[in-house]
């Protein structure tokens, strides 16, 4: 299965790669997303736009008085690809205001679709790794961006991949026939998302239906899959070239569903930090200061980043669905919730405390010497030395109800409050 499509030629083949990178200022390019057209349509910044909801617009175009977003028309021939144009998209986090993602767009010519993606994802026996030489990112963004090594924080282990695929008539295995999609198209989708073969990875025949769980089935004609390092799109009909509905997938896979995987990677990235940052919120003095910082970066994020709808248009939502499971972002999300209100209860625990030592404290010292000098007014004693009698039997009742199980605990919470800094 896997032999035929290393050698097969799709009647289009593309190659998106999304690689983190690291943006010291904002570059000269064009702002927004690489535009494509389809017939009189452009898909631009304003077009795109209307496919999402005004809160994932921003964080994916950014807005006039603070862009995001940058593209620059490439034409750039390497091997079996054809680079057309770059996008930078910028994804700043608290303890990382440079981090960015640089998108490069591929058309890949002759039968090198899977062998080129095996070479990035860096297979045993693949072929070197096409994004070097003329193609290197570090070539590509010099003086623009600077791409993140495999070890730098919350960097992917290798780029993120998109490939796009669609079949002629002799490639009966991605071809639905009549009502049915047979289990090979499958079989294709995943080692294009995967980026691997059988000999790669012999995935157990009985782990492929979990695998395909989050299969996103477009339409009859067309599915995508998402996985942890790469995600797919196979036509499943002969593709009729121009004029067909295939232009519109070109287009799309390109343009909106690449933007739901971008929003994927942000939150991705977000939700790691927020990860690291609970790790460390007892670390160091003054806990209450840490947890509030840490709530209000979770209220950040969340009013800005979380989304799990980005728009009326199906297969967007399901693209980014798909992301999220495959890195349990909403089950993360929730412990990290979770975790926070924990941390904030423990603060207020402490707080509580802290104020209870203190009522304590004044009630240890106060009512000896309330008690000490009513009686004194009650008796209309004016007399020097009955005051002085007076302020020394209140003292020697303070320092005895200290030595009581109340006063040692009055005592108690005060020290332990100090200790930590509070």
């Amino acid at each position: 299965m896997t032999t035929e499509l290393r050698h097969l030629t799709g009647a289009r083949q593309a190659l998106t790669v999304i690689l983190p990178v690291r943006l010291p200022a904002p570059p000269t390019w064009e702002q927004g997303p690489l535009p494509f057209e389809l017939g009189s349509r452009r898909a631009d910044t304003a077009t795109r736009q209307t496919y999402f909801t005004p809160s994932a617009a921003r964080v994916l175009y950014g807005t006039p008085e603070r862009p995001c977003r940058w593209h620059r028309l490439e034409n750039r021939t390497h091997g079996p690809l054809h680079l057309h144009g770059i996008e930078l998209l910028r994804t700043a986090t608290a303890r990382h205001p440079g981090a960015a993602l640089a998108v490069l767009h591929f058309l890949v010519e002759g039968p090198a679709l899977l062998e080129t993606l095996r070479a990035i994802g860096h297979r045993h026996s693949a072929d070197p790794d096409p994004l070097d030489g003329p193609l290197a990112p570090e070539a590509l963004l010099a003086g623009v961006a600077v791409p993140e090594t495999s070890e730098a924080p919350f960097a992917i282990a290798r780029p993120y991949t998109i490939a796009f695929l669609t079949p002629q008539a002799a490639h009966t295995p991605a071809l639905r026939q009549g009502n049915r999609l047979p289990a090979t198209a499958d079989q294709w989708l995943w080692s294009l998302a995967s980026r691997s073969t059988a000999a790669d990875f012999p995935l157990a025949p009985e782990l492929m239906p979990s695998q395909m769980e989050h299969a996103v089935r477009i339409s009859a004609d067309w599915s995508a899959l998402v996985l942890r390092h790469g995600a797919a799109f196979l036509g499943h009909r002969p593709d009729g070239g121009d004029g067909d509905f295939y232009d519109f997938g070109a287009v799309h896979h390109r343009t909106v569903y690449l933007d739901a995987l971008l929003l994927g990677t942000v939150q991705r990235d977000h939700i790691d930090e927020l990860t690291e940052a609970l790790s460390g919120v007892f670390d160091g003095p003054k806990l209450g200061a840490r947890v509030t910082a840490l709530e209000t970066r979770i209220a950040a994020f969340r009013s800005t980043y979380w989304r799990q709808h980005l728009t009326a248009h199906g297969p967007a939502n399901e693209l980014l669905l798909a992301y999220q499971a495959q890195y349990r972002l909403p089950d993360r999300f929730t412990e990290i919730l979770a975790e926070a209100a924990d941390y904030a209860r423990l603060v207020q625990t402490q707080d509580n405390q802290q104020i209870a030592g203190a009522l304590g404290v004044l009630t240890i010292l106060g009512l000896p010497l309330g008690t000490a000098l009513s009686i004194l007014q009650v008796l209309d004693d004016h007399t020097p030395t009955h005051l002085l009698l007076a302020l020394t039997t209140a003292a020697l009742a303070t320092a005895l109800a200290f030595t009581t199980r109340y006063g040692r605990l009055v005592l108690s919470s005060l020290r332990n409050r100090v200790g930590r800094g509070g």
